[in-house]
């Protein structure tokens, strides 16, 4: 039995690097788009976190009332 020997030099291991990423991506679209979108929303919220502690308190009752007279 006769073993044969592959040597690749950094560019072709680069290249193959590149295309076995590439595949991925379109492989797995759908799960990377959730991914994102779901880290967005957590980006997001933590904003919104982030601005609703510098404003002002309301009263339980206000909000609801608010709620109640919105269409």
């Amino acid at each position: 039995m006769s073993t044969v020997q592959t040597t690749l030099n950094e560019t072709e291991v680069k290249e193959l690097l590149k295309q076995a990423v590439a595949e991925v991506l379109q492989e797995q679209r759908d799960f990377l788009y959730e991914v994102f979108l779901e880290a967005l929303e957590d980006i997001a919220l933590i904003q919104a976190i982030q601005q609703g502690e510098n404003t002002a308190t309301v009263s339980r009752a206000a909000v609801f009332q608010a709620l109640e007279s919105t269409p």
